[in-house]
């Protein structure tokens, strides 16, 4: 694996980079969204058989993180191409590949992605959200909540995690489903949050939502299988929104630090304010790594060892984030908190790395049980 990126990885960086510096922070999300997929940069993740630009994880991971470090960063990349897309590559029918990875490779369609329930939380095991067969017709009837559902209101269709239930032993099994923004028994409602992002936060409901027998991606025995393939890209793709942020709250303190000046020095000059920036730098150096070795075990096929790094990317990248925005703010003292210098409404934005898509104690539970052997707690 690779420790060192290559010259197309590094051209790739600057190339987006750019991008994300003519936008800049204050941002139009429908601009870059369509400038990002014309340029080829939404669906660099995807097979060249269906408009994508058959790379990986490695490559959407990269985007999505120079994005993040201009101010500009695209929440919905986690989703439509890394999730959905990455799902529907791999275990959609020729049909729904044909559908859905050209438009979201060229941003014409976009998915969302709904998992999280209201009593479930972290226990994707406790999923309620049934599907069941209409036996005359052979749809599907979907019932059930979800929370937490980014851009639902701008998604043609959310890929929706449901369970099936197992006629031989009773047990539900975990199954995805593309359900329509318009089909009926679809609702949705705003979640009002104190966050500064683009993107809206909604809680679905499905009443008896009808689908036709080709909704269901993949295979209803699969199981966990499938869940997974969306949910390792989905921490990866965390781990490197959150170094964007933590990069951008970096940048716009190192230049504050530089030309503060106080008492006939830079503020810089005083390790008090240099150390902790340097420090923040460090980690945000690490958790990148570990993000990259991520993404190159995924894109290589090692489902099981790109689950525990992906996990330590996002916990590593999550812990980072927050303390480089935290030190930014602390560097610019009161100008931190003001709008003028926009970096106080990373606050809160920085804390949604350490809370989703898992929050960070789950994440020492799989490393305690998974990764060093110890017995579990629950």
């Amino acid at each position: 694996m690779p420790t060192i990126e290559t010259d197309e990885h590094k051209s790739l960086r600057q190339a987006v980079a750019a991008l994300g510096k003519r936008h800049g922070r204050d941002y139009d999300r429908e601009q870059l969204w369509s400038e990002a997929a014309k340029l080829g940069y939404l669906g660099v993740n995807l097979p060249e058989a269906y408009g994508g630009g058959g790379g990986g994880i490695t490559e959407l991971s990269l985007v999505l993180e120079e994005l993040g470090a201009a101010g500009a960063p695209l929440l919905m990349m986690i989703v439509s191409p890394a999730i959905c897309g990455t799902v529907i590559a791999r275990f959609g029918t020729e049909s729904q590949k044909q559908e859905w990875l050209p438009a979201l490779a060229d941003g014409t369609r976009t998915m969302a992605f709904g998992i999280t329930e209201p009593d479930a939380g972290s226990n994707s095991h406790r999923i309620t959200t049934t599907a069941r067969r209409d036996q005359e017709t052979g749809d599907w009837l979907l019932s059930g909540r979800k929370v937490f559902v980014s851009g639902v209101d701008i998604a043609d269709a959310t890929l929706v995690v449901g369970r099936t239930e197992d006629s031989r032993t009773g047990r539900l099994k975990p199954c995805l489903f593309i359900v329509p923004r318009d089909a009926p028994g679809f609702g949705r409602r705003w979640i009002e949050m104190e966050l500064s992002a683009q993107e809206k936060q909604f809680e679905l409901t499905l009443d008896d939502v009808r689908l036709p027998a080709d909704a269901l991606v993949g295979d209803e025995d699969a199981g966990l299988l499938q869940l997974f393939a969306g949910l390792n890209p989905e921490r990866i793709m965390t781990a490197a929104f959150a170094i964007g942020m933590g990069r951008y709250a970096l940048s716009r303190a190192i230049t504050y630090a530089k030309e503060r000046t106080v008492w006939n020095s830079p503020i810089g000059a005083h390790q008090a304010i240099a150390h902790p920036l340097a420090q923040a730098h460090i980690d945000l150096e690490l958790a990148r790594l570990m993000t990259q070795k991520a993404a190159h075990l995924y894109d290589a096929g090692d489902d099981v060892g790109a689950g525990e790094a992906a996990n330590m990317a996002k916990y590593a990248a999550g812990e980072a984030c927050v303390k480089a925005v935290d030190q930014a703010v602390h560097t610019l003292g009161g100008n931190g908190l003001t709008k003028e210098f926009g970096i106080a409404s990373l606050i809160t934005a920085a804390r949604v790395a350490r809370i989703a898509p898992v929050s960070r104690e789950m994440i020492l539970n799989y490393v305690s049980h998974q990764t060093l052997g110890l017995p579990k707690s629950y």
